[in-house]
């Protein structure tokens, strides 16, 4: 008899749904995480009198309660939907350039067009078929397509996938420049390609279209209590349900016989027994240094040599001393750049020469004052920015190098917001070293690999070379917070549904 059903390797997202969804399945699972609080990037941190939300900017795919998306469904079966408060936000985003545009676009398709409309009068005649667009792509991507590519029907894909087929895997920017002339529209609907952490010549456009229909029909939401509620939330459920959680505790190897799972052995030198692992960790983690026979993912090992490494983060944790109604800030998230170029934009996070050119300015606050001590504000201020940048820094020279770059980047949100440097009460600075040492991910990625077209599910085909070892999480698809909650409920169900056959 194993010890268990099943093993979940890191309470991240993805760990902590694939956990949930398996013990109340009627399995029995072990979930081992190396810190010692559940979420990975779903955490919060305190510095004196504030409680800093670490990653979550805008959580999408709940829907209202009235007309509740998939993620709201996801949460439902996993019984923490009355555990957890949302907050919904009013605005998808402000988009700043000075001297060129500053525009805010509420959280309504109706509403996009009518602000757009006012602004672009000459694209009017074009915004509601590319918003249209938008939503059947986003229809076909959540339904036809799976339905599709599992039935490996070329013909069903063209027939059920139209759009998906002639728009989905071409570049962002060729589909905005098919519908759009003026740049600085194009500029603004491509807001969200920092999610995504590539310009939009490298996106796929499906990637751009669904997260922008998402969060304008679906709208954005915070969470009271940032993400770390959320986490504590789904791992109460999996408690509840008589799971088992180990703290402070790193898989140091999942052991194979005839080719498939048959064990993991805990850092403490435990060895449990099982023959199913969900592994949250990175899939080059996870075949390169966990698994104790690595020649048994040659395949996967070769597939690692075409992809390239994901975008990591420079953050700024800022708690003011100021609500967001004394700066004059009405919209929670606010993307500033110094030009309208994201590549150039792109460009910086390779290096810490010059200046970022582009930042996300996320004001908690806005809208939910609980969320800060009375009368302040909590603020993340952040750009991209890829671990290799710092290769060359000496390790002395680290504290100041990072905090000569945070100046940098509090200098680019002041040419939009008002004057926060004056405001600053309490500040953290996270560079990507500080996403490696918590997320134990390469490079302190921070969307696994990068998100680009030769990634996307519907092209690169997962590879699982040994039985019982499963991959959830960014690492094996796309990343983000909803896509990563799916992703750990979507591998734990295909688990519980072979497993149900076989007793059948």
């Amino acid at each position: 008899m194993k010890d268990y059903d099943a093993i979940v390797i890191g309470a991240g997202n993805a760990g902590l749904t694939a956990a949930v969804t398996l013990q109340r399945g009627g399995m029995r699972t072990l979930l081992l995480e190396r810190h010692n609080i559940p979420g990975g990037c779903a955490t919060s941190f305190l510095r004196g009198d504030y409680e800093f939300e670490v990653a979550l900017h805008q959580l999408s795919g709940l829907g209202t309660k009235d007309q509740p998306a998939i993620l709201r469904s996801v949460f439902d079966k996993m019984g923490i939907s009355d555990k957890v408060e949302f907050v919904e936000e009013h605005h998808l985003y402000r988009y700043a350039v000075p001297g060129v545009i500053d525009i805010t676009l509420p959280a309504s398709v109706e509403g996009i067009v009518e602000v757009l409309s006012a602004a672009f009068p000459k694209e009017v005649g074009k915004l509601k078929p590319f918003l249209q667009l938008c939503e059947v792509l986003t229809m076909e991507a959540y339904l036809a397509l799976p339905r599709a590519r599992a039935s490996g029907d070329p013909e069903m894909l063209k027939r059920n996938c139209r759009n998906f087929v002639k728009y989905g895997l071409r570049d962002a920017q060729s589909v905005l420049d098919e519908f759009f002339d003026d740049g600085v529209l194009k500029a603004v609907l491509g807001g969200y390609w920092g999610y995504m952490g590539l310009p939009l010549k490298e996106l796929p456009f499906s990637d751009l279209g669904v997260m922008l229909y998402a969060y304008a029909a679906m709208k954005p939401w915070h969470v009271v209590g940032g993400s770390q509620s959320l986490s504590n939330a789904l791992l109460d459920s999996y408690l509840e349900a008589g799971g088992e959680v180990r703290f402070n505790c790193s898989a140091e190897e999942i052991q194979t016989e005839a080719g498939g799972v048959c064990a993991v052995r805990t850092e403490h030198g435990e060895t449990f027994t099982t023959n199913q692992v969900i592994s949250n960790a990175s899939s080059i983690l996870t075949y390169n240094q966990l698994l104790d026979r690595p020649e048994l993912a040659g395949e996967v090992r070769e597939d690692f040599k075409s992809r390239r490494m994901g975008v990591s983060g420079f953050v700024l944790y800022l708690g003011l001393d100021c609500t967001p109604e004394e700066l004059g800030l009405t919209c929670a998230t606010n993307f500033v750049a110094s030009t309208l170029d994201d590549e150039a934009q792109h460009a910086c996070a390779k290096t810490l020469e010059g200046a970022p050119k582009g930042c996300l300015f996320t004001c908690y606050t806005v809208g939910d004052e609980t969320l800060a001590p009375k009368g302040k504000s909590v603020v993340a201020l952040m750009c991209l920015q890829y671990g290799s940048a710092w290769d060359d820094v000496a390790p002395e020279d680290y504290a100041a190098t990072k905090f000569a770059y945070a100046e940098k980047l509090i200098d680019l949100a002041e040419t939009v917001l008002p004057p926060i440097r004056q405001h600053i009460e309490e500040i953290e600075v996270a560079t990507p070293m500080t996403m490696m040492r918590y997320l134990n991910t390469p490079g302190g990625a921070i969307y696994g690999f990068g998100q680009d077209i030769t990634d996307h599910g519907a092209v690169r085909d997962r590879v699982r070379p040994v039985d019982g070892l499963h991959l959830a999480g960014a690492w094996s698809g796309m990343g983000g917070f909803q896509p990563t909650y799916q992703a750990g409920a979507s591998v734990a169900g295909s688990i519980l549904r072979k497993q149900n056959k076989k007793g059948a």
